[in-house]
């Protein structure tokens, strides 16, 4: 039996191996996702000092998430634009909010009538003007006192930030609107001479409320702004300001016609507006993160 002998590899072959072993390596990092210096931090420096900003989330880590979890706001507040009575409520405003920007809430609120207590100076000086300057003066003081209101909207919160603390801490907050609809349960009260100071006695106020004042309800507009500090991811602190609008007869002083019947009213906007302060409550709980800022 004759034995060939086996070729062996000459230089030209293992070139051709090698040159496809190339080949297979290059086609392979090609396939591979193109990893750039963008992606590492030092990249995005290097990238930002030469002129080419990449886009960055304007919110790094968030401390405080609403998406998914309801709202409770015990609170108390003021109408400071009422110039005869002074009117404090209290009341709560609870919320569900669908992300971290839009929610929808109701907003209750109780305020008690404090009768002749609750009548500002500018009330008493006007009826005490208006005897003095006649006698037989039929004048009133219309006061219009909010009693309930339950109002509900929507809210949309486009703003969240931080604020650094003289260095010591970062508090988070946002800032919010508010659009919806409600109803307001007025008091129709009425401040009017006061028979004991027109029989001079010693002390007593130019002016006292009427004994059995009306109640009226009436639809409103709503419109305000918010803002909240988050105190801790279940606690903020609520900071509320917003118009309840809604038309009504214009204030009546009780003025006669020559034929001794009431004056005719026409209907007016009025504008009862409502600052809140409060502590808000969000349940669930939202999973605990690692830093707050």
């Amino acid at each position: 039996m004759t034995t060939l002998p086996v070729p062996r590899p000459t230089r030209s072959t293992l070139s051709s191996k090698l040159s496809i072993a190339v080949l297979g390596l290059m086609a392979l990092l090609a396939s591979a996702p193109e990893a750039t210096a963008a992606d590492h931090p030092a990249g995005t420096a290097l990238e930002e000092m030469k002129g080419k900003k990449l886009p960055v989330n304007l919110i790094q880590n968030k401390f405080f998430v609403k998406a998914n979890r309801f709202e409770i706001a015990p609170s108390i507040g003021y109408v400071p634009n009422n110039a005869f009575v002074t009117s404090v409520y209290g009341g709560a405003i609870a919320a569900y909010h669908f992300s971290d920007s839009f929610a929808a809430e109701g907003a209750f609120l109780y305020a008690p009538n404090t009768g002749a207590a609750g009548m500002k100076g500018l009330t008493q000086t006007l009826v005490g003007i208006a005897y003095e300057g006649n006698n037989e003066t039929s004048f009133r003081q219309p006061l219009d006192r909010l009693q309930l209101g339950a109002i509900f909207s929507a809210r949309w919160s486009p703003v969240y930030g931080k604020i650094n603390l003289i260095g010591e801490g970062v508090l988070n907050f946002d800032v919010y609107g508010t659009a919806g609809v409600g109803l307001l349960l007025v008091t129709k009260d009425f401040a009017s001479i006061n028979p004991d100071y027109t029989a001079g006695v010693e002390g007593a106020d130019p002016a006292i409320p009427a004994i059995t004042p009306s109640t009226e309800a009436y639809p409103a507009l709503n419109l305000g702004i918010g803002l909240d500090f988050f105190l801790t991811q279940s606690i903020a602190l609520k900071i509320d300001a917003r118009s309840a609008l809604y038309i009504a007869n214009e204030p009546d002083y009780g003025n006669k016609l020559a034929d001794g019947s009431a004056e005719p009213l026409e209907k007016r906007l009025y504008n009862t507006f409502l600052t809140t302060a409060g502590v808000s409550i969000y349940i669930p709980r939202m999973k605990p993160r690692m830093f707050n800022f």
